[in-house]
């Protein structure tokens, strides 16, 4: 334990709740540890997965004991928390080839589940369920939609562990058995992997995901030539095969072969002309193929059609190709100014007077004459009678 950290142990609601989501998952136990921080259990398909409730009092020490506990090199490792693990305790299970499931993905597991309830969550509602399809083809359907979501979450380990439940529920599932073949393969098991797709094959020669998956299988082992060779033949019964071309591309590009690449790129842009990410790939290849003014062009033609900065980023991380320039912060907005008062209008020009002329006098100006004073008339007396 890391010092000042004072010794905890797990709720018993956080143990029913670990119990829960191993029987839901339809695991099988070889063995389960209790720890203080939480429960270890141990499957028998070489799998440990270790419950710990209160990241915050999780150390090396206590992944040191979780490893302690699997008695076997080949142990796969799985740690499962409600909370967010310190980095450092994070990156050391990636290193031993651990998985993390934490924070938000903890939650959606018990959800898928049905145990949401446990997190202090109100019930999920119900989703629509077929009423044509029987019990067993409503739990493969479920079990299904599980794995693939944990596949494209980039979580082999629950993957496999939803395929497997499928296959319980319907043996052969081809689906099933493709999905287990790439959670083995994102798990590193090549050897498990290569025998899955096989099973496949041996009964549908033709299937394109399984071959797919055969050709992943000789690039994870190192074979890249074999795996380009193998793309090549798939394209050359149907050219319009626009995912076997991908898979290509990044075969070449992993081979370091940028003007074959390059050609492959292009036939691709001619059916998605206005596919960012894939303008970019263009790019990248002008680039490695000694074009710079037409790469600038094009990765300006890339972000024009709407690639972000920061998937941009991922892209050349993945390519090796030097980050973009962060963009410059826009200047804020000006405050809107107040309307200018109205001008007064202007005053009414007076006529200029006459400069009187230097050394010349203006003359005084006559008075008017006045009218001789007349005396009033009077009335003549009147007559008497």
């Amino acid at each position: 334990m890391r010092p000042g950290f004072r010794a905890s142990v797990a709720s018993a609601a956080f143990v029913q709740l670990a119990g829960g989501l191993v029987e839901a998952m339809g695991q099988r136990l070889d063995a389960a540890k209790p720890l203080p921080e939480g429960l270890v259990l141990r499957t028998g398909d070489g799998f440990l997965y270790a419950f710990l409730e209160d990241p915050d009092q999780i150390s090396l020490d206590t992944i040191r004991r979780v490893l302690e506990s699997g008695d076997g090199p080949e142990i796969r490792l799985v740690v499962l928390t409600p909370g967010h693990l310190p980095l450092a305790i994070a990156a050391e299970i990636q290193q031993r080839s651990g998985t993390v499931v934490e924070g938000a993905r903890f939650a959606e597991l018990a959800r898928q589940l049905g145990l949401g309830s446990m997190l202090g969550e109100e019930p999920r509602p119900a989703g629509a369920v077929h009423p044509r399809l029987l019990p067993t083809a409503q739990m493969l359907d479920a079990a299904i939609d599980r794995a693939r979501t944990w596949l494209d979450w980039g979580v082999p380990a629950l993957a496999l562990r939803f395929y497997r439940q499928a296959l319980d529920l319907k043996p052969g599932f081809l689906p099933a058995k493709i999905g287990l073949g790439r959670s083995l393969l994102g798990l590193g098991l090549t050897d498990e992997a290569d025998r899955a797709f096989s099973e496949v094959l041996a009964v549908r020669a033709g299937d394109l995901d399984a071959w797919l998956g055969k050709a992943a299988v000789l690039g994870a082992r190192s074979r890249p030539k074999e795996e380009i060779e193998v793309y090549r033949a798939l394209l050359a019964e149907d050219e319009a095969r626009v995912e076997v071309r991908a898979h290509l591309v990044a075969a070449l590009v992993e081979l370091g072969d940028w003007s074959a690449a390059r050609v492959e790129v292009e036939a691709m842009l001619v059916g998605t002309p206005e596919d960012p990410q894939l303008r970019f790939l263009h790019s990248a290849t002008l680039m490695r193929t000694g074009e710079k003014e037409a790469s600038d062009r094009e990765r300006e033609e890339s972000r024009r059609l709407g690639l972000t900065h920061e998937r941009e980023t991922t892209l050349c991380l993945h390519l090796g190709l030097p980050p973009p320039v962060a963009p410059a912060p826009e200047a804020p907005a000006a405050p809107p100014t107040a309307p200018a008062a109205p001008e007064a209008p202007s005053p009414r020009p007076r006529k200029p007077s006459r400069a009187p002329t230097p050394g010349r006098a203006r003359p005084a100006r006559r008075p008017a004459p006045r009218k001789p004073h007349r005396p009033a008339r009077r009335a003549p007396p009147r007559k008497r009678k």
